[in-house]
This record gives structure tokens, C-alpha cells and sequence, in this order.
């Protein structure tokens, strides 16, 4: 890695469900404020943009960032699916560390439809329509049930078949990501349920119940980053740096192992994982609390072994000790994840950023995780795409 990343100033708007319709230039626009603010800069100080969003036009990140002002600096607009936040994010570390630029702004942004996910573009072929074929020959398709659903469903059906483990321990996880939400004001879902509740939810797509599954939603979440002399130069808060970052993409394995979990990328998790420890020099147990891609309960439990926190086949001791929440080995999802704070997609992996950084200055208000020093951040898209990152404190 060349010049060192500080991410100086974080923010986000609460997220909220679509019936609130707030527009996507207020929930872009109003993140960025906010990051700007944190950071105590003025938008003429940014030097490129990157923004992130799916369900929008070209051109959006203009429509948002034209709102905070007119600079005439490049601005990028990018779609990766559920992992546009973070490439976004990747993008700016990126432009930072190789020189490029000093000051970079990453806004995530999105003005979600009520509903499942579904395409909008049927007279063209579909970005997933590979991932879809392989998971038609692996476990047949429903029309009636959500794609996404079968997707990730399918991949806990996998994960049960080969340990042995029930139903019950995916619907752990959503009790616990409603607990953290419960500490956090940006949350849609803070509502606790219980372990009752969550298996009594309709079924969408077994395991998954209703209360196992993300819900569409809007917002926004934006970070600044920057160069260690720029931070000196303009007093900026150096307390956050990435210290590790890697994006993959698919492999032959996707499609060559006829399993639903290599389907909705768990080898690029693993992949990812791995790079990132490499790079920081450290391993997973040397991370204290995580934001990961939690969009249905079952990702979270095979991305807790993808991501080397616990061995394969432990996840459901690992559930059951609590070692993913406070108290145990790491705090995951201390915001509530997806399935609580909500999942709007293109601004997903930059609040998972801003979380990331709160915990890591001390700043998580009744959600902080004691002596927090070194977090990792996994964002995941079908179709595809995997971006993990490493921050440390200072």
C-alpha cells in the first residue's frame, strides 16, 4: 500500500421504509452534510466524489452532490449491486493511496420501491440470470417466492444439510440484530423480538421466516477520506485509518461446486478475508467488532466462518456461546445490520463505514463495544462482488 487513508468524517441519515418517501437527493445530499461536517471541511476541500447507488438513473450522484455545491470536480457514478457502498469506498481509498488525489468524498445513496428486489429491465439479459440457472439446477426456482430469498435460503439449506443444525439457530441471529438495533437511533427496526417470534413470522423460503429477512429501505451514508498530510495540514481527526482493503470479484468455484453457498459468495468472502488479514499483518482474532452483510440470517451465519471467526461447521456454538454480540469474542453488527437498521443498497457499505468509525473513536453512544480498536467491514453483492475492509484506531 503507498500513502496511508484516514477516514476523517463520517455520516448518515437514519434510514427509513420506502412509505416515507423522502427523496434520494435529500438522503444523498443530507449524508454528505453531515460527513463534511464531521469531518469539519468544506465541500470545496473534496477533490473527487464517488456515488453509489442501484435503483437510480445516471447521473444521480450529480443530482446529489449538485445540491451540497458546484466545484466542477469529478464525480463517479457507480451500481455493484448490494456492494455499491463499499466499492465506492474501495474506489476513494484507492485514488487516495496511489496519489491520485488527497480528499475524497464516498456518498451511498438509495430511494428503494416497497417489495421484494426485482429487476427492472426485462427486455435485456440479467446481470444474475448465471447465479439464477446455476440455483435452478442445484434446487429448482419458485416464481411466487423472492429470488433473493431462494438465493440465501437455499445457502442455509446447504449449511444444514452438510452440519446437522436446525432452523432455530438462523432465527438466533435476528434476535440479536434486533437487540443492537434497540441502541440505535438510525435504525428502522428497534423493535426486540424473541426467539419464539422470529420462527412463528411467516415462512418466506425455508429457513428463512419473515423477521430473517432484510427490508427494502431508503437512505443515505457518506465518508470522507484523506492522506496523512492532509489531515496534518488542515488539523483533521487522524483517529481512523484503513489499514487493509481488498475487492474480488466471482471465480470458477461459483459455479463449479453445485453448492448455494459458493452460489451467493461465500469463496469470494473467504478470498477477501484472507487478502485483508495478509495486508494488515494480523488474523480474525485479532479484530474486535464487525459489520457484516447480514441480508438474510443465513449469510450472517456462513460469513462468520468465511470471514475466519469461527471453523467450519462451529457457527451454531459460536451463536449459541454468544460469541457474535457483547460479551463474547467479537460484536457483529452492533447497528443492527441489515436485518434491523435496514439495507438501503447503495448506501449499505458506506453506514456500515460510518458504524465502523463511531466504534472505533469511542463515539457508538449505548452501542459502543468496550476498547474497540481494530474493526472489519464485509459488504457482499450477487452477481458480483465482495469488498472487506480493515480500519484501525490510533
Amino acid at each position: 500500500m503507498g500513502n496511508r487513508v484516514f477516514v476523517v468524517g463520517v455520516g448518515m441519515v437514519p434510514f427509513v421504509k420506502p412509505s416515507a418517501n423522502v427523496p434520494y437527493t435529500e438522503l444523498g445530499a443530507g449524508a454528505v452534510e453531515r460527513a463534511l461536517a464531521d469531518a469539519g471541511l468544506p465541500y470545496s476541500a473534496v477533490q473527487q466524489a464517488y456515488a453509489s447507488y442501484v435503483y437510480g438513473d445516471s447521473a444521480a450522484g450529480q443530482a446529489v452532490l449538485y445540491q451540497v455545491g458546484l466545484t466542477g470536480i469529478p464525480i463517479f457514478n457507480l451500481n455493484n449491486y448490494c456492494a455499491s457502498g463499499s466499492s465506492g469506498l474501495f474506489l476513494a481509498r484507492q485514488a487516495i493511496e496511489s496519489g491520485a488525489a488527497e480528499c475524497v468524498l464516498a456518498v451511498g445513496f438509495e430511494q428503494m420501491p416497497p417489495g421484494a428486489l426485482k429487476s427492472h429491465f426485462t427486455d435485456r439479459p440479467s446481470p444474475v440470470a448465471r447465479f439464477a440457472e446455476q440455483m435452478r439446477e442445484i434446487q429448482g426456482y419458485d416464481d411466487g417466492i423472492p429470488r433473493a430469498a431462494q438465493f440465501f435460503g437455499g445457502a442455509g439449506r446447504a449449511y444444514m444439510a452438510q452440519y446437522g443444525v436446525g432452523p432455530e439457530v438462523f432465527a438466533r441471529i435476528a434476535v440479536k440484530a434486533r437487540q443492537h438495533a434497540a441502541r440505535n437511533p438510525n435504525a428502522v427496526f428497534r423493535e426486540t423480538v424473541t426467539l419464539e417470534e422470529v420462527m412463528a413470522s411467516p415462512t418466506v423460503f425455508h429457513p428463512m421466516t419473515r423477521l430473517q429477512c432484510c427490508p427494502p429501505t431508503c437512505g443515505g451514508a457518506a465518508a470522507v477520506l484523506c492522506s496523512e498530510s492532509f489531515a496534518r495540514r488542515h488539523g483533521l481527526d487522524m483517529r481512523v485509518s484503513i489499514a487493509a482493503q481488498s475487492m474480488v470479484t466471482d471465480t470458477e468455484q461459483t459455479f463449479a461446486g453445485r453448492d448455494m453457498r459458493y452460489v451467493v459468495g461465500y469463496e469470494m468472502t473467504e478470498r477477501s478475508a484472507r487478502a485483508v488479514y495478509e495486508q494488515a499483518g494480523i488474523g480474525p482474532e485479532d479484530v474486535d467488532v464487525i459489520e457484516l452483510h447480514d441480508c438474510f440470517t443465513a449469510n450472517e451465519l456462513i460469513t462468520y466462518e468465511g470471514l475466519g471467526l469461527t471453523p467450519p461447521g462451529t457457527a451454531e456454538r459460536f451463536i449459541l456461546d454468544g460469541d457474535n454480540t457483547y460479551g463474547g469474542r467479537y460484536v457483529t453488527n452492533p447497528s443492527g445490520g441489515l436485518l434491523s437498521k435496514g439495507h438501503p443498497l447503495g448506501a449499505t457499505g458506506l453506514a456500515q463505514c460510518a458504524e465502523l468509525v463511531w466504534q472505533l473513536r469511542g463515539q457508538a453512544g449505548d452501542r459502543q463495544v468496550a476498547g474497540a480498536r481494530t474493526a472489519l467491514q464485509h459488504n457482499l453483492g450477487l452477481g458480483g462482488a465482495c469488498v472487506v475492509t480493515l480500519y484501525q484506531a490510533a
